[in-house]
């Protein structure tokens, strides 16, 4: 029980990682607010928790006035608040051509206003708990696919956000700290690529030049790395960033061969 009694908000948490997060919370003795747009989805989830170890909160972060609204729902729940996940991201295919401001100004406003309000409502309970942040990023953050601008210069400023952040609310005993994540097997992403063109089973034999285990990850797979940054045991370590991919990703040159 890593994380006995602790509360936590889990954005995004109806469906892939988020879900994957929000129930080994639960299955490390912690309680969860889940959140989410998909009220059908996040009712299923609430119950298959069990009463009292999560509560479902429905909001759309666009609205620059939803953090405040997830925070206090956390703390009327439970009582406290130990940590916020923000995983929730607005993902999207862009390029120069097609990022127009209303689009660049949603995906900004998602991605990377909406956490930075999270944490700005939740700072002072975080710091009665000497709790805790985990931003949840991408690879895409450090450059990203031409088809994907948007998304990657949202994910590039949440990292300087979880950076700036880990060294300023350190000495107050809030750690901040950023998970980059690789390609991951979701079932948004299994339908997404079947959409794109891949055949139905194309997860099964995944190319090795981005899956070198043969294996995708899953969502599970990233939340078992999730939490020990939301446990104790990492209250020494913040602003660390942890790249989570199956292979080294910075000056990786791929073996070029027929």
């Amino acid at each position: 029980m890593r994380l006995k009694d602790k509360a936590i908000i889990v954005t995004g948490s109806t469906t892939g990682i988020g879900e994957a997060i929000a129930r080994r919370i639960v299955a490390e003795g912690g309680r969860v607010i889940i959140h989410g747009r998909d009220k059908t989805a996040g009712k299923r989830l609430t119950k298959s928790l069990g009463a009292g170890r999560a509560v479902l909160h429905i909001d759309d972060l666009i609205d620059a006035t939803a953090p405040a609204r997830i925070v206090s729902a956390a703390v009327k729940a439970f009582g406290r608040l130990d940590g916020i996940v923000n995983n929730a991201a607005y993902i999207l295919r862009s390029n120069l051509e097609n990022t127009d401001a209303e689009l660049f100004d949603r995906c900004i406003a998602i991605n990377v206003r909406a956490p930075m309000l999270l944490i700005r409502s939740g700072v002072e309970y975080l710091k009665k708990m000497r709790g805790c942040v985990l931003n949840v990023g991408s690879i895409n953050g450090h450059c990203g696919e031409s088809n994907q601008l948007a998304y990657s210069i949202s994910k590039g400023a949440l990292l300087t956000l979880s950076r700036n952040l880990g060294d300023a609310l350190g000495p107050a005993g809030v750690r901040v700290n950023h998970l980059i994540v690789g390609w991951v097997l979701s079932e948004n992403e299994r339908k997404l690529k079947i959409r794109e063109g891949l055949p139905p089973r194309w997860h099964k034999n995944p190319p090795r030049a981005f899956v070198p285990t043969g294996r995708m990850t899953r969502p599970q797979d990233i939340a078992s790395a999730a939490v020990f940054w939301l446990s104790d045991e990492s209250r020494l370590f913040s602003g660390c960033v942890v790249e989570l991919e199956q292979y080294p990703m910075i000056g990786r040159n791929p073996l070029k061969e027929a």
